[in-house]
């Protein structure tokens, strides 16, 4: 196991009603990135397949196999025109809209009796990273009720974990075109955009990350 800060960034391939989602051209993007500030960073990705039984098999999986001390996660939200740095998971799960396989869940909740998991302080210092940026973002406390707070769930109940990462982090990103353009009714956000943004909100967490592994 190596002894560099460890951090794992997710995305989500395409779901009903979204056939390209921008999220894994991101990832991509930032595990490509060489910065003398991440040359001490071990950098693993991953792309869910939007359902909830990959959630519930990957997850544990590339936790175990890859130890990450954070999590840096992303999604879709295909109406929202600016960025979503999400606060908290709540304990919601629709029964309306199925996940990619077709599968619609009958519970409405996710486990136990807690309203929502709060991802902790740091998420603020990621909404002033990606803001000094020049992008539109903005503190969201509501993940949805889909595939994005599902994952977001089980991710903080994994911080919680003795051995699981120390912080996790959910990005919502607006809808881009296929070439990485701006949408055409969208915020004018591209590609270059969610990646300079993302750039400092990785930074940033990589900050938080060593502070929480030496308390």
């Amino acid at each position: 196991m190596t002894k560099k800060l460890r951090i794992l960034i997710t995305g989500f391939g395409p779901f009903p009603g979204a056939p390209y989602n921008p999220t894994m051209p991101l990832v991509t993007r930032l595990a490509a990135l060489r910065r003398p500030a991440l040359d001490d960073i071990a950098i693993t990705t991953h792309i869910f397949h939007v359902t909830y039984t990959t959630v519930d098999r990957e997850l544990p999986q590339i936790l175990d196999k890859h130890r990450p001390h954070a999590l840096l996660m992303f999604g879709l939200a295909a109406r929202t025109p600016y960025l979503r740095i999400e606060t908290r998971a709540r304990n919601a799960i629709t029964t309306i809209w199925p996940d990619a396989d077709g599968t619609r869940v009958r519970k409405g909740t996710i486990s136990g009796t807690a309203d929502a998991l709060a991802f902790g302080p740091h998420m603020h210092k990621l909404l002033r990273a990606a803001q000094a940026t020049g992008i539109d973002a903005r503190a969201s406390r509501d993940a949805g009720s889909y595939l994005c707070n599902y994952l977001s769930w089980r991710a903080i109940e994994a911080t919680h974990d003795n051995g699981g990462p120390k912080l996790a982090a959910f990005i919502h990103v607006p809808p881009l075109a296929r070439d990485g353009t701006a949408a055409r009714r969208g915020s004018g956000i591209a590609l270059e955009h969610l990646v300079d943004a993302g750039e400092a909100m990785l930074l940033e967490l990589v900050k938080a990350a060593r502070q929480a592994t030496r308390t």
